[in-house]
């Protein structure tokens, strides 16, 4: 079943149902968590709100499939990372951009059974960004500054990989151990890594792809299906030349349109998203470590742990271990009696 909502029936549907939503707030801080309605699904959105930004953590599995009709007229600062599941076409490991005046109409889709976890740093303005971290955004290739910088007349938005290094700080930002007024300097400070991180990837990708080859829009949607037969062929994945033949794409435009689409190589991509798949699967507790590489398409379970503890810096069978015990010792209760 589907359910297709406007966006301001899904607000609405979500106010009735947090008519008092659990909020603290300290001075210059606040935060709070909504439960999701239960005709839609389980979990929970927190909100915390820092100085001149705020972070956004979703947390939550649908019933069934929704999209939301959406009309946007305005501006976004925003910069996102999906660690769990799809969500308006953004997927699980990738990281995302979106700066600027945007308008139209927009449908954002999410799926039933698929667990979001997902974190979004939001910025009140533009000028924050310079405020923040003016240095680093002056290191930037030209034509990224020029696009950030002239936000109020351009829309500026980039899709890629979560690394390793984003990895470690969302994991810190979801399991901070502190409260009050410790807690919002170092969200504060979590935040602004991210930032760094992210106009670093931004700077490296520039020089990576060096002079952009021409691509049409419909060679981006062709590179984009291409991303979706890689993903969903984890266990088979085609070869490059049958992957371009898949899309209808030479192989050299596929390579040199991929790289720029998506900051990384075909099979860089398959790599990562594999190994996000994973770490995804041993989450959710319902498959052992032999059945998980399995699924990923790894025939053999030990290069299936060597990959999986090069790209995370621990075994699986140890990080299985290790996120039981985190989700059981940091559990929160709501108004509503939902565990979260």
């Amino acid at each position: 079943m589907a359910i297709t909502i406007s966006r301001a029936n899904y607000d609405e549907l979500w106010r009735e149902h947090n008519p008092a939503p659990q909020t603290s707030t300290h001075l210059g801080f606040s935060e709070q968590i909504e439960v999701i309605p239960q005709s839609l699904g389980q979990g929970w959105i927190q909100s915390i709100q820092l100085r001149g930004m705020a972070v956004s953590i979703f947390n939550y599995r649908l019933h069934d499939d929704l999209f939301i009709r959406d009309q946007i007229f305005g501006t976004e600062w925003e910069i996102g990372f999906h660690l769990s599941g799809n969500r308006s076409g953004k997927q699980t490991g990738e990281n995302f951009i979106g700066w600027g005046q945007c308008e139209g109409e927009e449908i954002w889709e999410t799926y039933a059974n698929d667990p979001i976890l997902k974190i979004d740093l939001s910025l009140n303005s533009p000028d924050e960004l310079h405020r923040l971290i003016s240095e680093t955004l002056e290191e930037l290739p030209r034509g990224i500054r020029q696009l950030i910088e002239d936000c109020n007349d351009n829309y500026f938005s980039e899709t890629n990989l979560i690394t390793p290094a984003m990895r470690s700080i969302l994991e810190q930002i979801l399991h901070c151990p502190f409260q009050g007024k410790t807690k919002q300097i170092y969200l504060e400070g979590k935040c602004l890594e991210l930032i760094a991180l992210k106009l670093e990837q931004l700077k490296d990708r520039d020089q990576q792809t060096g002079m952009p080859y021409p691509l049409k829009s419909d060679d981006v949607d062709r590179i984009h299906l291409a991303k979706t037969i890689l993903t969903t062929r984890l266990d088979n994945p085609p070869s490059l030349m049958e992957l371009a033949r898949r899309v209808s794409l030479n192989d050299y435009k596929l390579k040199i349109g991929f790289r720029q689409v998506f900051g990384t190589t075909v099979f860089g991509y398959l790599h990562q998203y594999r190994m996000e798949k994973a770490r995804q699967l041993l989450i959710e507790q319902r498959m052992n470590v032999k059945e998980v590489a399995q699924a990923i398409g790894y025939a053999n379970q030990s290069r299936f742990a060597v990959a999986f503890r090069k790209q995370f810096g621990v075994n699986p069978k140890a990080f299985s271990a290790i996120y039981r015990m985190k989700t059981h010792s940091t559990r929160i209760t709501t108004r509503d009696g939902v565990s979260v």
